[in-house]
């Protein structure tokens, strides 16, 4: 069998190619060897197995506790990727130099349009900053300030849930999977204009259940995530998803399952929409005339632009499929993470709960907006919670051309030399480390890793109000900074202080027996888990309190 001189020369070039990519880092120099980092474990995976392990907690703080708050990263093949927390640095990266020098990388991109589709947090440039526009309203205090009454009634409904559970005393409740519900619910009300979940009784919602199930997915094929930026080289969606089908991986079929199961969703929200616009029915033109949710804007949107700004299908339905994971997924993990902090520190659940007692009972049950958000000790608790346990632990970008990096502390370089200024190759992976911002000794203090609400009740040292930290909020790197920031972070803020003053106002919260055996897992969102297990949970005790 004999092949063509042009097929022989193509094979060579490609694999010459795939060689060279695969060794050209452990041969050609970079400014960025001078960056102290730790020690690659893998020629081929560098330290990515260390960074997306998923109890690889101790590693993750080595890196803001061991190093400068630049760090140098060994990626695939030698490339060379870095992790910063670095304020100055930050800012440029997020703010100043953004999207013109640094973008979210392409496999980034192609992730989240295989989970979500081209919404808000899968497009870039002219076109996110069109979407996010255009979605602001739903997100406005005065929105809020007038949803507050239904976030009151969806969590009521969870409240009365949770009561039949426990009954007159005590008893071991998944407080996770309650939270899940909840925040689905409360997207669903405030988010999109729908009841998502009517959270009457404590039997599961395949929905939820599939929004939990679908960021430890995506946490499972993280090491190869850097293979999606080839995915759109795949062809059409329609053959991308029997590729996917026709995948063995058990995490495959799991994540392609929650996909399937929220764009389900999407679609039937989409459909009653458009239903219920064509019948005339009084809530859904009501809606869509006041802008009251996400699904109410886009679609005015769409009736008052021509047929060539009008957004396509997929993008009406990405949208929700992004609010949906994004808006669930992330404050239901907070909130667990709040209910085992006062679990361990019963001072402090006795604190907050006299806090809320007294403002119950001089405005009733339901505090207000305005006071709810105003009350300093939970306003405290809130803001130390989201420090020490955000759920996200680090976000990335890319260098698209190369570039300076200023920094405010200088680097120490391996060679001596103090640096103020990282050369950045085109092409390097950046980390921004969210939580070794949030934990750094060198702005917050040496009580730092403490959990330690009444930080909040007086100013701030001026080594973090100094630093100018870029973050969207009280001087965190929780919900990011700059153009590409949480959206939603004052809706997930209105959401907790309201779980927070309907639960503790009538449950004492301890610690289950079952705790024991809990692990915090690290992913794209923080999630607790069983030993050996893959489902996320947290059960506690509640105890009724009486009247």
């Amino acid at each position: 069998m004999s092949f063509s001189p042009e097929l022989v020369a193509f094979l060579v070039a490609g694999i010459t190619w795939i060689l060279w990519r695969m060794t050209s880092n452990f041969i050609l120099r970079s400014p960025l060897d001078n960056i102290p980092g730790p020690a690659s474990v893998s020629w081929v995976k560098g330290n990515l197995g260390q960074l997306y392990y998923r109890h690889g907690w101790n590693w993750l703080d080595s890196l803001g506790n061991d190093f400068n708050k630049v760090v140098k990263l060994t990626g695939l093949f030698g490339h060379r990727m870095l992790y910063v927390f670095d304020p100055v640095a930050m800012n440029h990266i997020l703010i100043k130099d953004a999207e013109d020098v640094y973008d979210h990388p392409e496999w980034s991109f192609q992730s989240t349009r295989i989970t979500v589709g081209p919404g808000l947090l899968g497009v870039h440039g002219t076109h996110h900053r069109k979407q996010r526009k255009m979605l602001n309203p739903v997100f406005s205090v005065k929105h809020l300030r007038s949803m507050t009454t239904t976030f009151y009634s969806v969590v009521h409904r969870m409240s009365n849930g949770i009561e039949a559970e426990v009954g007159n005393d005590t008893a071991t409740v998944d407080v996770m999977e309650w939270f899940g519900r909840t925040a689905l619910e409360l997207i669903g009300q405030g988010g999109l204009g729908v009841a998502m979940d009517s959270l009457g009784d404590s039997s599961r919602n395949p929905l939820a259940d599939s929004v939990k199930m679908m960021i430890p997915a995506i946490a499972d094929l993280s090491e190869v995530q850097y293979l999606f930026e080839y995915v759109k080289y795949l062809g059409p969606t329609w053959f991308k998803r029997l590729l996917a089908r026709l995948t063995p991986s058990p995490t495959v079929q799991r994540l392609r399952k929650a996909v399937s199961d929220v764009e389900a969703e999407s679609k039937k929200i989409l459909s009653e929409k458009r239903a219920g616009l064509q019948a005339g029915d009084e809530d859904t033109v009501h809606n869509l005339s006041e802008k009251k949710d996400v699904m109410s804007i886009l679609l005015q949107a769409n009736m008052a632009a021509s047929d060539a700004d009008r957004l396509p299908e997929d993008e009406l339905l990405a949208q929700m499929s992004t609010f949906i994971l994004a808006g669930t997924d992330t404050t239901s993990n907070a909130l667990t993470a709040m209910m085992c902090t006062l679990a361990k520190h019963v001072d402090i659940q006795d604190k907050l709960r006299a806090e809320i007692l007294e403002a119950q009972a001089q405005f009733g049950e339901d505090i207000p907006y305005d006071d709810l958000v105003a009350l300093p000790y939970m306003d405290a608790f809130v803001r130390e919670s989201l420090r020490l346990y955000a759920p996200a632990t680090f976000i990335t970008r890319e260098a698209k051309r190369d570039f300076v990096l200023p920094v405010s502390d200088a680097v120490i370089g391996v060679n001596g030399t103090a640096m103020r200024e990282i050369p950045v190759p085109k092409g390097t992976t950046i980390y921004i480390g969210l939580r070794a911002s949030n934990l750094d000794k060198r702005l917050w203090g040496d009580d730092a890793l403490e959990f330690k609400p009444e930080r909040w009740l007086s100013p701030l040292p001026a080594t973090v109000t100094d630093a100018r930290i870029p973050g969207v909020y009280s001087n965190l790197m929780t919900f990011n900074g700059g153009g590409r920031s949480c959206i939603g972070f004052k809706f997930s803020q209105l959401e907790t202080k309201v779980v927070l003053n309907i639960v503790l106002g009538k449950f004492k919260v301890s610690k289950a027996k079952q705790a024991e055996d809990i692990v915090w897992n690290m992913a794209g969102v923080r999630h607790p888990t069983m030993k050996g297990s893959i489902d996320p949970t947290f059960p506690v005790n509640l105890e009724r309190i009486k009247a």
